[in-house]
């Protein structure tokens, strides 16, 4: 699917539905949607996104999820079977994140607080020290395990998986990845040699 810059701004402020599995284990909070995210309707769909080749490397799916041109059913249900949900703080897309106001990312860090109470994953992984800090007002985060946990769900900080976060290489993103989810106790699979 291609679509041109003006048919991409058109889905600015636009949403998708999470995904949230039941029981959800994992649930993995990005900063905001982009823009083709939402027209394909399909979690971190931007081909030079390192999200789905970290998971992969992490052991946490079988294969490298390709959601370009939206979701293969078969995916999502591997995401739901292995209790990964995905969400974000701010549900409305944008051509980058740095275009959210502080007062959007409070906003939408007071709404993630609520799901989460209702999905009560055992695990919460946000995606950028960054965001997080200015979103829960913790101007001191630090990536890793924050050591308030969101009623019996535990809070992680890991790495955005953007082009944007150069320092962090699909191996750290992995290995990462792979902690909050064995911390989540799901069994990361093993990779070929």
């Amino acid at each position: 699917m291609r679509f041109s810059q003006a048919e991409l701004q058109a889905f600015t402020g636009k949403t998708l539905p999470d995904l949230i599995p039941n029981p959800t284990r994992l649930l993995i909070v990005g900063i905001n949607p982009g823009l083709l995210t939402v027209a394909v309707q399909a979690h971190f769909a931007r081909r030079g996104n390192r999200f789905y080749p970290a998971l992969f490397r992490a052991g946490i799916t079988d294969h490298v999820i390709d959601a370009a041109e939206g979701f293969d059913p078969a995916d999502v249900e591997q995401l739901e079977r292995r209790g990964i949900g995905i969400t974000c703080i701010v549900p409305g897309a944008t051509a980058r994140a740095a275009e959210l106001t502080p007062a959007q990312l409070r906003e939408g860090a007071a709404a993630l607080r609520e799901r989460v109470q209702d999905v009560r994953p055992a695990v919460v992984a946000l995606l950028g020290v960054s965001a997080y800090r200015v979103a829960f007002d913790e101007p001191k985060a630090q990536v890793g395990r924050q050591p308030h946990d969101w009623g019996a769900s535990q809070v992680w900080v890991v790495p955005n998986p953007s082009g944007l976060n150069a320092h962090a290489s699909v191996a750290d993103l992995a290995a990462a990845y792979r902690e909050v989810a064995i911390a989540a106790g799901i069994e990361p699979y093993e990779l070929p040699a």
